[in-house]
């Protein structure tokens, strides 16, 4: 069958694409591993460096083979049969209808859940752990995996069950309708996140008044920029990783930063931060993400409502429709697995307006704040997460979304200037 080539063709080139990038990024890193670019040389050491490039490696050899065990199971899901088989199953025991839609999707979750778990786990207590950054117990790991299942129950479960009426029940432009639903539940969960969901898994507590907090406080004055709060978030307990971030919306918008940051860099290093991630608001970042984001899941749903009516869409894939016409949960889970096939060839359009919102952001941290401050901060935030200095090109351009450190800082030293 044709979308069947398709599908074969779009695995094959994806697969063999990622591993091309992520095989020169670990030839790249290794060739430079046993020297520090010239620009960072009196402030990182070669065994920092050396700590940054093995551990980038470290993840990337994970990564290669979590690649070829994504592909494979994909292609059990699909071209094998494991969907419909699964599909079956939940059939006999409830019958046609929503509920054992939403049984189909819950389980193949379940099932991907439980592949990833090992890896999960390497990650946290292998890898992170062999490089210093683990904090967290297995007592912890498992709390925060029970608290996230149930949070997606609680959340994810509605959602579904909405979604799917929709499909089944609300006509050819049921995908229209299931926008409004998800643009209005993201404009929830954007709410609800900082004061509901967030503490679930941290605490917060807000920032002491002293000299860092006024000093915040005057940027946020320069800036125009009004806050819920400051708050200290003890992302410690996790990880030694540290990062600051904004959260909610409106006027429920809140600073945060995580402890490991405060602990590490100085006031002025810590404003400059701020003073960049300002910058995203005001240079009006995250709103054009926002619409980005809803324009595109506009154009995900329209096509998946066109393809769902599609017989070859589901034959295609090694899966039968139900002649009864229950095929919501069938389509929702098909494309859900094939999509990022297709999508990650745009991967580098989204990575370059993403790296120019960096440097805008940059640029704005150094007009309200310091262009050299930035830079100290950086420069220890590199440090302190074992950021390679010396990434492929390729592979960066295609994906990631800040600016190389080497790029970053020479644009940050012309600002100094």
């Amino acid at each position: 069958m044709t979308f069947t080539f398709l599908f074969i063709l779009g695995l094959v080139l994806s697969t063999a694409t990622r591993y091309y990038l992520a095989g020169r990024h670990i030839r790249h890193i290794a060739k430079h591993r046993d020297q520090v670019p010239s620009d960072f040389a009196s402030k990182v050491s070669l065994v920092e460096h050396h700590k940054a490039a093995d551990y980038t490696m470290a993840k990337l050899r994970l990564g290669l083979f979590e690649i070829g065990l994504s592909a494979a199971i994909l292609i059990a899901f699909t071209l094998l049969g494991g969907i419909q088989i699964i599909h079956n199953i939940t059939l006999d025991i409830l019958g046609p209808g929503i509920p054992q839609q939403v049984a189909l999707l819950v389980l193949i979750s379940v099932i991907t859940g439980i592949i990833d778990l090992p890896f999960s786990l390497y990650r946290q207590f292998g890898i992170e752990e062999q490089f210093g950054f683990n904090r967290m117990n297995l007592k912890l790991y498992v709390m925060d995996s029970i608290k996230g299942i149930l949070l997606g129950l609680a959340i994810g479960l509605p959602l579904l069950w909405v979604v799917l009426t929709l499909m089944t029940e609300a006509g050819q432009y049921w995908w229209i309708w299931t926008w409004f639903v998800w643009v209005g539940f993201n404009a929830l969960l954007l709410w609800l996140f900082p004061t509901f969901i967030a503490p679930l898994f941290n605490k917060f507590k807000p920032l002491e008044d002293g000299p860092l907090k006024e000093r915040i406080e005057q940027l946020l004055q320069r800036c125009d920029f009004t806050s819920q709060g400051l708050f200290i978030m003890d992302g410690s307990k996790r990880s030694a990783h540290g990062n600051a971030y904004f959260t909610g919306m409106g006027k429920a918008k809140r600073i945060v930063f995580f402890d490991t940051l405060i602990e590490r860099l100085n006031p002025q290093e810590i404003e400059a931060v701020l003073a960049h991630e300002l910058g995203h608001f005001k240079r009006q970042h995250i709103r054009k993400r926002l619409i980005q984001s809803f324009a595109l899941s506009f154009v995900i749903l329209g096509l998946l409502g066109w393809v769902s009516t599609q017989a070859w869409f589901y034959l295609g894939l090694g899966v039968m429709p139900d002649l009864d016409g229950y095929n919501a949960g069938l389509a929702l889970a098909l494309f859900m697995l094939v999509m990022p096939v297709f999508g990650f060839f745009l991967m580098p359009i989204n990575s370059m307006g993403s790296r120019k919102h960096e440097y805008e952001a940059d640029t704005f941290a150094a007009e309200k704040s310091s262009a050299h401050d930035l830079i100290s901060a950086l420069v220890k935030l590199y440090q302190d997460n074992a950021a390679t200095l010396t990434p492929d090109p390729l592979y960066s351009k295609f994906y990631d979304s800040h600016p190389p450190a080497p790029l970053r800082i020479a644009h940050l030293q012309k600002l100094a200037h």
